[in-house]
């Protein structure tokens, strides 16, 4: 009895003991908490890197001239570049292909293997346009747009804006109707494609047209084609009454922003000295908005409320 009641006992301490060492290899495979906090600092030190990355200073790049004058050189430049690199090269020289024997000089990137948005002059965000939806600036001085949404820079080109003789009008402005082709008021001759006007009684838009690489229109904003083709989808138009003569909001806010020197070198032409030679800096930059903020969130707040409404008086007859 004494024997039975012994074996008994071994075999309860045997079990015991499996149990415990079974429990002891599951525990293992949960995660610590010091496992989960340092995953937790990695994640957000992964997190922080991002936000660095995204705001980190433009790519230092390098120019070298390229002749543009003589025929053995042009032979050379189709040799050499591949087409998605000529377009690079005739964008930096503000020039459309049509138009790319008009320099004298091209400036080119020595790092060309990089994202075209790499070579942006802006600043990849600005905090001054966070609670802006939209909002598109061109610069006379450097020849270039670009478009923010909520302060992310999303695209930029070149540009060719108005001559001396004709200057685009700078300032603010509101992007108001639009059209797939329109012509010209201040000549039949002229076709404008992909037109977004700008300043209505002044006939002022952006479109494609030729780029000869200088400011060459008058008083439009010129674009190349993909361009004209995307500003054209991404901007909003205004938003007027059933009369269509009275307007009830306006569209997307537009700064066209400086001066450009006529009377000295072509700027870009200064990056093959000092490559940063055209970056624009936030400061520079968001003084420039600052003074037009209060009317740009003002607009904003009467198209978003006047939208609100026109939807919840659909909503309520879609009822009825």
């Amino acid at each position: 009895m004494i024997k039975i009641k012994f074996l008994q006992l071994i075999a309860i301490c045997i079990i015991c003991f499996t149990a415990c060492n079974n429990n002891t290899e599951n525990s293992n495979d949960l995660p610590k908490q010091e496992e989960i906090l340092e995953k937790q600092d990695t994640a957000e030190e992964e997190n922080e890197t991002t936000v660095e990355n995204f705001n980190k200073e433009p790519l230092k790049h390098e120019f070298e001239a390229w002749p543009n004058k003589v025929d053995s050189f042009k032979k050379a430049f189709n040799d050499k570049f591949s087409k998605e690199e000529q377009e690079t090269i005739w964008a930096l020289n503000r020039v459309d292909e049509k138009n790319s024997w008009r320099p004298d000089t091209l400036i080119v990137p020595k790092d060309l293997d990089k994202d075209w948005m790499d070579f942006s002059p802006f600043p990849s965000q600005l905090e001054i346009l966070k609670p802006v939806d939209k909002f598109v600036f061109f610069s006379y001085p450097i020849q270039a747009f670009a478009v923010y949404e909520n302060g992310i820079l999303l695209r930029w080109g070149p540009t060719s804006m108005g001559s001396k003789a004709h200057p685009t009008p700078t300032g603010l402005h509101f992007s108001n109707w639009k059209s797939k082709k329109s012509i010209s008021t201040v000549s039949d001759e002229w076709i404008l494609p992909w037109n977004f006007n700008i300043a209505n009684f002044d006939g002022v838009g952006w479109h494609e047209y030729s780029m000869p690489g200088y400011p060459a229109s008058h008083s439009c904003l010129r674009l190349w084609k993909k361009d004209a083709v995307w500003l054209y989808d991404f901007a909003e138009q205004w938003i007027l009454d059933k009369t269509g003569n009275n307007k009830l909001a306006e569209g997307t806010p537009v700064i066209v922003y400086g001066t450009f020197p006529f009377d000295e070198r072509k700027p870009w032409l200064n990056m093959l000295d000092d490559p940063e030679a055209l970056n624009q800096s936030v400061a520079a930059m968001e003084e420039a908005i600052q003074v037009h903020m209060d009317k740009i969130m003002e607009k904003q707040k009467e198209r978003k409320e006047l939208l609100k409404n026109r939807n919840k008086s659909k909503e309520d007859n879609d009822e009825v």
